[in-house]
């Protein structure tokens, strides 16, 4: 990962996306260093006061986040809502400092985007609506998401040379739904070769079962053993969770303008938010999978140059950023862009689905230049000196 000194700069958010990161087993990250730094603490508490404080309205008990993140306790499924409110308030928290004290606005950024709840945060700092409102969907749902978490297993699948076949995937798992014993689905799509499985009962083992005589090439269903929300698959239909947030969003405020910035949703791998289909695009985001390769690659074609991971220890963006970075240079003979030819072409062969792809794709041999900022290390690397 690049390195954190002078790399976040006003004059380059003309070149700069901010990736917010979404629901993980862990969410503190850095957020008690921030909270207790003598000049950050007042500008971070207000936002884990007031997110607090919607969550318990909505879920009808008492939360407490800034005690939480005092005594450093960590979130798990068991408080899912607390760590949803924590998540959105630290990352938003996190956007306020960079301009209070850095002067640097996110709103003058080349775009925005934010993987699963990072995307409604990224709408709240885009202006599209505010905190409240934000939160109310996922909080007011947040108990059926993690009931229906009980009996389900996550998966990745991903193929070690072609990419796969997301079409086949998807008509694999309708097969298994007939059956009329748990559903599966497709929660994310990583990268042209790999993809998030999430299904309940056995259905991921009977996927695995099945694959070798549905699917064209060799296949490989490694098992995640956390549980998780099945948020972005069919599973929540089972308890009517995108018809009631469609029903919750008609009475939340904002939705009525564009965000500024741009940004690119991983409901459907685009620019794809306007003045009036925020409401559509939220009740699309529950069910529908994540398109996070088609974000990263669409970050390589508007030609950024500077990826800000926003939000508490983020991983998957960073992880997502640097693998393909190494997959590139991979295939560089001398490591350098320059140096891209057939000697370098000839060592495609490990990895045919990036090689298929560059001809087509040249805006893949930029990753290797993008220089990625975790935001909270960032700004307590350049934290005012206490007087």
């Amino acid at each position: 990962m690049s390195g954190i000194a002078n790399t976040l700069e006003k004059s380059r958010l003309a070149s700069t996306a901010f990736f917010f990161r979404g629901y993980n087993t862990t969410n503190l990250g850095r957020s008690h260093e921030l909270l207790t730094h003598p000049a950050y603490g007042p500008v971070v508490e207000p936002f884990l006061k007031e997110a607090g404080q919607i969550c318990a309205d909505v879920i009808g008990r008492p939360v407490d986040l800034v005690d939480r993140v005092r005594r450093r306790e960590e979130t798990d499924l068991n408080c899912y809502a607390d760590a949803v409110s924590l998540i959105v308030a630290m990352e938003l928290a996190q956007i306020q400092l960079l301009r209070e004290f850095f002067g640097i606005d996110y709103t003058h950024a080349r775009m925005g985007f934010g993987y699963s709840l990072g995307e409604l945060a990224a709408l709240v700092a885009g202006g599209v609506m505010n905190m409240r409102d934000a939160l109310r969907v996922p909080l007011a749902v947040s108990a059926d998401c993690v009931a229906l978490a009980a009996g389900t297993t996550l998966g990745v699948l991903f193929s070690r040379g072609p990419a796969l076949d997301g079409r086949a995937v998807e008509r694999l798992c309708l097969r298994i739904n007939h059956a009329g014993q748990g559903v599966i689905g497709v929660s994310a799509y990583l990268s042209p070769n790999s993809l998030l499985l999430h299904g309940q009962g056995n259905t991921i083992d009977r996927f695995a079962e099945l694959m070798p005589e549905w699917l064209p090439q060799r296949l490989y269903l490694r098992k995640n053993d956390h549980l998780w929300p099945p948020l972005h698959t069919p599973i929540v239909w089972q308890r009517g969770v995108p018809n009631r947030a469609s029903v919750l969003m008609h009475t939340i405020g904002g939705g009525m303008k564009a965000p500024v910035p741009p940004i690119l949703s991983l409901v459907t791998g685009k620019f794809s938010y306007d003045d009036l289909n925020f409401r559509q695009l939220m009740t699309e985001w529950i069910d529908h999978p994540q398109r996070l390769w088609d974000a990263i690659y669409e970050t390589l074609v508007q030609g950024i140059e500077v990826v800000v991971h926003v939000g508490p220890e983020p991983n998957l963006g960073p992880a997502t950023f640097t693998r393909l970075s190494e997959n590139v240079r991979g295939l560089l003979s001398d490591r350098s862009i320059s140096g891209f030819g057939m000697r370098a072409m000839s060592q495609a062969v490990r990895r045919p689905w990036l090689a298929r792809l560059l001809p087509h794709s040249s805006a893949l041999l930029r990753a290797p230049l993008v220089e990625q900022i975790v935001l909270e290390d960032w700004l307590l690397a350049h934290a005012p000196v206490a007087a």
